[in-house]
């Protein structure tokens, strides 16, 4: 670990100086990736600046140790001995953590995808009130929401919604949220009030940047059509809403939430680029891939990650045996504990796999 760490530290005062020089500054594409990897190792860099601080206050209160007679100074230092021991294990465990590798993805943008899987109407019901949920949290962090594409019923549910969420690491935070939902509770139709079971699909993407994913136009077939929505909502004569296929995978992407056609086609080609930047990901790490299948399934009662189970008030996170009682709190955006957690389970996870290795 000491290695790696004076590996980083060693390179990240080279980058000091690297964003500093003026031939550098000439070359703004040049500087801004110095500046970037620069801020990328400068927690870590410091952190060991602190370690080896520590160390060295721990050490020379060593050496005091063996020839101090006084009583009195000598329990100043053995304090100070213990103390800086004590410090250097909190801030190994601090810098282990650290050590972690980080995700590509974690300080992107997303696209969030939402539909309605197994109940019909109750399904589309809880997808709204998901969606309702995620742009409600967005809100308590000052993100900012985008819907690309929705298909509502008359009911007030939605089959399916596509939106974006950008903001610093967005996706740090939502990841842990792709995957089935399911909820338990009884239904305004039902007379004998029993507790019907429906599961929503949630897929949370990083929004890919051009660089990242390239589009032959060649590969793309683009449908223009009218827009429709239950009860004529933004129902328009005019046809711009858009219809875009990815002809060598076959992913199909709609817009139709804007009046102009270049607007829904700036939005749906925003989506196609997500979705394939995550399409090529599964084919060339099989680990993402497996991962992401075990996520988001097919809709099916029994592939679950979470349930809301309304009679009792509860929310448990299967993977992580995680519940909380305060199912509406947490319906009005108040997720930030579940992420939390989750997050926390993850690092836990990574760490005991990086100790096994």
């Amino acid at each position: 670990m000491i290695s790696k760490l004076s590996g980083i530290l060693e390179r990240f005062d080279k980058l000091s100086e690297l964003v500093s020089d003026p031939e550098v500054i000439k070359d703004i594409e040049l500087w801004q990736k110095y500046v970037k990897e620069r801020a990328e190792l400068e927690e870590t860099a410091n952190k060991y600046l602190e370690y080896k601080k520590v160390e060295e206050d721990g050490k020379s209160a060593e050496e005091l140790l063996k020839s101090e007679t006084d009583p009195e100074m000598k329990e100043m230092l053995e304090d100070e001995y213990y103390s800086c021991k004590k410090k250097l294990a909190e801030i190994t465990d601090e810098l282990k953590i650290l050590l972690l590798p980080k995700d590509p993805d974690d300080n992107k943008n997303v696209i969030i995808e939402i539909r309605g899987g197994a109940g019909g109407e109750e399904a589309a019901l809880f997808a709204y009130e998901l969606y309702r949920m995620y742009v409600k949290y967005a809100e308590s962090n000052r993100w900012k929401t985008e819907e690309i594409d929705s298909n509502e019923t008359e009911l007030g549910g939605i089959k399916e919604v596509v939106f974006s969420i950008s903001g610093k690491g967005v996706y740090s935070k939502l990841k842990y949220e792709s995957g089935v939902h399911r909820v338990q509770r009884v239904p305004d139709t039902e007379s004998q009030g029993r507790i019907h079971t429906s599961t929503v699909t949630v897929a949370v993407l990083p929004e890919a940047e051009d660089v990242e994913v390239h589009i032959e136009e060649k590969d793309l077939k683009i449908d223009t059509f009218r827009s429709s929505g239950a009860g004529g909502q933004h129902v328009n004569k005019t046809e711009s809403c858009i219809r875009m296929t990815h002809l060598p995978t076959g992913i199909v992407v709609t817009c139709q939430d804007e009046r102009s056609q270049i607007k829904n086609r700036e939005k749906a080609m925003k989506v196609m680029k997500s979705r394939l930047y995550d399409y090529y990901n599964t084919q060339y790490q099989s680990e993402y891939a497996a991962n992401r299948k075990s996520q988001v399934g097919t809709g099916d009662r029994s592939e679950r990650i979470r349930t809301y189970n309304f009679p009792q008030g509860r929310i448990t996170d299967h993977r992580i045996g995680y519940t909380i009682y305060s199912l509406e709190d947490f319906l009005m955006g108040n997720i930030e504990g579940m992420i939390e957690a989750l997050a926390i389970a993850d690092r836990e996870a990574k760490l005991s796999s990086q100790e096994e290795d």
